[in-house]
C-alpha cells in the first residue's frame, strides 16, 4: 500500500540579542501545514524545507525554544533566511 506522506509545518522565530535560542510559534500537520505554509508566504516570510525537521520540531510544542542539538540545522535556516535577505536587499 503507498500512502502519501502527511504535510508537516513548523515555524520559527529568533529575536537576535532577545531570545536565548529559536522558538516554536505555529506547528501543524495535513490543512494546518498548508495553512501556516500559505500565512508565511502572504506576509513574506520564507520558506525552507526539511521534512525531518518540520517533524522533530512539531514534536518539541508551541513555545519551546529549539534544544542545543538542533543548533546547527536551525543555523542552515537562519543562514538561508539571510542570504534571500540580501538578495531582496539589494
Amino acid at each position: 500500500m503507498n500512502r502519501k506522506k502527511e504535510r508537516v509545518a513548523a515555524a520559527l522565530r529568533y529575536h537576535h540579542g532577545k531570545d536565548h535560542a529559536p522558538t516554536v510559534v505555529a506547528v501543524g500537520k495535513g490543512d494546518l501545514a498548508t495553512a501556516i505554509e500559505r500565512l508565511a508566504t502572504e506576509h513574506n516570510i520564507p520558506l525552507y524545507r526539511d521534512e525531518t525537521l518540520a517533524h522533530t520540531l512539531t514534536e518539541l510544542g508551541l513555545g519551546t525554544e529549539i534544544p542545543p542539538e538542533l543548533y546547527e540545522a536551525v543555523a542552515k535556516i537562519l543562514i538561508h533566511v539571510a542570504v534571500l535577505d540580501q538578495k531582496i536587499i539589494k
